[in-house]
């Protein structure tokens, strides 16, 4: 058995805000290792290889939390672990290029600690399943280009995972793909197919049983037989993918863009708006939120 804490490395200028992060965390069972800065969190990471996660400020002297983002995601070494940035800069372009530059959340002063300690927790759930899965994608790299349709149909979480590792294989920009297919294939399942809401959603991640009620709705009598469908076609300038369940759809437009409001309170409803930066260039509902349409250059 595997008792090992989680290893989180906390950055931040200001004594006060580490001691804070620290207790939070340390409290909820992770073990933390402290940097003033950016450089000398790189020294850190170096000295503790095994980190997990990173929280750090995004206002700092020497090295800010923007400059060493941009560090980490360019060095093979460290590119995979997720990034949690706090700041009270939380303009919605300020956002954006967090996100952008591809930090796992955005998270806003001030904000409470069972909210911080969720969004700890879902990244490095997150992070795993994607160092099991990222496999995958090598396994079938060699299917880019050789895909022109396919149907799929999907149902579970398991489901979710096989079908977008696979489509995105397919794809130019694999690594991409297959962040923006989760979200969106995700949202198919949950949302659309299981009905469950956004603050239904926000209460079940809060609470770490998201997952669990996920199971526990597909296994009732009414969800049984309710699949959701992707499509993948091939074109000579852009591929097309299309994902439709079988929900009576949802009010997509205010999640296409960072809201610095929703960012501050919850642990979700980002995804959509890091798909269209990340992902697809072209993103588009249709059928009232129940179907979209993706597209990226071939």
């Amino acid at each position: 058995m595997n008792d090992k804490k989680p290893k989180v490395l906390i950055v931040d200028d200001e004594v006060f805000n580490l001691d804070i992060l620290q207790t939070d965390l340390e409290g909820a069972g992770f073990e933390i290792i402290r940097a003033e800065d950016g450089v000398i969190a790189l020294e850190k990471l170096k000295q503790f290889p095994d980190i997990d996660l990173i929280v750090l400020d995004r206002m700092m002297p020497n090295m800010d939390g923007m400059q060493l983002t941009q560090t980490l995601k360019g060095d093979p070494l460290y590119k995979e672990i997720p990034i949690i940035m706090q700041t009270a800069a939380g303009q919605s372009q300020q956002v954006k290029e967090g996100l952008a530059a591809g930090i796992f959340y955005y998270l806003i002063k001030p904000y409470n600690e069972s909210l911080l300690i969720s969004i700890v927790k879902n990244a490095l759930r997150e992070t795993t399943s994607h160092k099991q899965n990222v496999k995958k994608i090598a396994a079938q790299k060699t299917m880019y280009g050789l895909m022109e349709r396919a149907s799929f149909r999907f149902r579970t979480l398991q489901d979710v995972s096989n079908v977008a590792y696979y489509v995105a294989s397919c794809c130019p920009k694999p690594d991409a793909v297959v962040y923006g297919l989760n979200e969106l294939m995700i949202n198919a399942v949950e949302h659309g197919n299981l009905n469950i809401t956004y603050l239904q959603k926000l209460e079940l991640i809060m609470g770490d049983c998201w997952q669990q009620e996920v199971e526990r709705r597909l296994a009732l009598p009414e969800n049984m037989d309710k699949y959701a469908k992707l499509t993948f076609e091939m074109e000579n300038e852009n591929i097309t993918i299309t994902i439709k369940d079988q929900g009576n759809g949802f009010k997509w437009q205010p999640y296409l863009d960072f809201d610095p409001l929703r960012m501050a309170s919850d642990p979700h409803g980002k995804g959509i708006a890091i798909t269209k930066v990340t992902s697809f260039p072209t993103l588009e509902y249709r059928a009232g939120g129940s179907e979209v349409v993706c597209r990226i250059p071939n």
